[in-house]
């Protein structure tokens, strides 16, 4: 039987460079290979070899007879990716299979015309840092040094992960491995700006990555929205995850329904640890002091709120999968899934999404504390006037009005990133202004300034994601040593 792709797939795509057969898609060289939700191995053309699985760096390839009964869907989620739905489906036909060619790999040259030692600094040490460190030092003449404002390295890899997504916290391991290397050194608690500039990080090294992904939430502008009561997702993930900015960052849970607005992963993610079974988390490392206050909570019900209906729904099939063959106790209304027109997202993977729904609908309402899924609904104000009381909301594209009593509310509409002092900021996009990872004032890119990560292309995409995005970044960086351009900028070769 092949090896299946299952929850934990990151998307780094190791996998993919480790296939002999190329079975494995799509590949960062296809046009897909940034929206797609996970990687998926081609039953009819997988080999068994198991390259794939000593590859990835989250353990979420397994063989076929080995997977685990909860992730026992994924073996025709990989399946369906190689079916061809429609006529004019967008995988093309090779040596009769329905799969896309694999482009030849570039593999590491030796530079020799790179300065010697060659220094770069990074700023952050989260996954598309530690991506990009790893990239440069196939380089034996580059020196890299990390800086990390937290008293822990790795951002999001450690502290924005699920604590029972333990697989995927796995990851982890890898960048323990990268931090080993002996060229790479990781300064813990400084902070640029407060304990050097970044000018003088110019003044000290040949170039300067920053890789400070997207750490604010995208505002919800809706009255109420300031009331006692209202948080934002984000802070409850660093919270429950013991991230020391949100030590502080506690809610109140002496209430019987919260609302989550917002349906992605991580909406997802806080409702399902808020309704998760104390006992259950006490295995992983949740942070001891919301273990403690999940126990003491009287939450019985938390709404995740989607704006559009369920057939544009923002968490992924992977996500869905593992709620409803995990111990999550989820539920979703019938009456949401009434209007779906089957025609519009048939051959989809948002099809698959809808039956899964579907299949939950059909279930009764589970015991407390549970979370529901709810969609088309359009947040208009938080009610309450010394602390939240409920939610209005509008049923979207009508005039009808939903309430929901509620005594808490999480924000969960997405990250944005903030201006960096010194860094041109395109704050339409929320992203540092650059090219393919060259900072840039107007069209011109600034000579030894690079960025990578969220910070460089929005907040998008998985752990893995950053892989190929640091790739991108660290490539030019070393084509520009080795041109001349960093030659003469700041850089002291000592």
């Amino acid at each position: 039987m092949p090896h299946v792709v299952t929850q934990a797939c990151c998307g780094d795509a190791s996998c993919v460079y480790a296939c002999p057969v190329n079975c494995i898609h799509p590949t960062p060289d296809e046009p897909d290979f940034g929206i797609a939700e996970m990687l998926y191995i081609d039953p009819s053309t997988c080999v068994d070899c198991g390259a794939c699985v000593t590859a990835c760096p989250v353990g979420a390839i397994s063989p076929g007879h080995r997977i685990p009964e909860t992730q026992k869907r994924f073996a025709s989620v990989n399946a369906n990716h190689y079916v061809d739905p429609s006529p004019d489906a967008v995988r093309f036909p090779v040596d009769g299979l329905w799969r896309k060619p694999l482009a030849p790999i570039e593999k590491p040259r030796f530079r020799s015309s790179l300065p010697d030692p060659m220094r770069v600094a990074i700023v952050g040490s989260g996954p598309s840092a530690m991506y990009a460190a790893d990239e440069l030092l196939k380089n034996p003449q580059v020196r890299v040094t990390v800086y990390e404002r937290l008293t822990a390295p790795f951002g999001l890899a450690r502290f924005g992960v699920a604590p029972d997504h333990q697989s995927t916290r796995s990851v982890v391991n890898l960048f323990d491995t990268i931090a080993r290397h002996p060229n790479l050194t990781i300064l813990l608690n400084v902070e640029i700006g407060r304990d050097i500039t970044l000018e003088e990080l110019r003044e000290q090294y040949h170039a300067v990555l920053w890789a400070g992904g997207a750490p604010t939430d995208r505002p919800l502008q809706i009255p109420g929205i300031d009331l006692p009561g209202v948080q934002s997702a984000t802070s409850v993930v660093g919270w429950y995850n013991g991230h020391p900015d949100f030590v502080d960052a506690t809610p109140r849970l002496d209430t019987e329904r919260a609302v989550v607005i917002g349906n992605g992963n991580v909406a997802l993610d806080v409702a399902r640890i808020l309704t998760a079974d104390p006992d259950r988390l006490a295995t992983t490392d949740i942070a001891f002091a919301a273990l403690t206050a999940l126990r003491a909570s009287s939450i019985g019900e938390i709404v995740v709120v989607g704006r559009r209906g369920p057939e544009h729904a923002a968490f992924t099939l992977p996500e869905l999968v593992g709620l409803v063959d995990g111990p999550a106790r989820v539920w979703v209304d019938p009456a949401d899934l009434e209007h779906i027109d089957d025609d519009a997202v048939h051959g989809t993977e948002n099809a698959e999404k809808i039956l899964l729904l579907r299949e939950i609908a059909a279930r009764p309402v589970p015991d407390e504390p549970y979370l529901r899924l709810a969609f088309g609904l359009t947040p208009d104000e938080v009610l309450g006037a010394d602390r939240v009381t409920g939610m209005r909301f509008r049923r979207t594209g009508t005039d009808e009005v939903v309430d929901l009593d509620a005594g808490l509310v999480f924000t969960a509409i997405g990250y944005r990133g903030r201006p960096v002092p010194g860094l041109p900021f395109d704050d339409a996009r929320g992203t540092v202004a650059n090219v393919a990872g060259r900072v840039t004032r107007g069209s011109e890119p600034i000579p030894g300034l690079y960025v990578t990560g969220w910070i460089k292309r929005g907040p998008n995409g998985f752990i893995g994601t950053n892989k190929t995005d640091s790739t991108e970044t660290v490539k030019n960086l070393l084509a520009d040593a080795e041109s001349g351009v960093l030659s003469g900028v700041h850089a002291l070769a000592r």
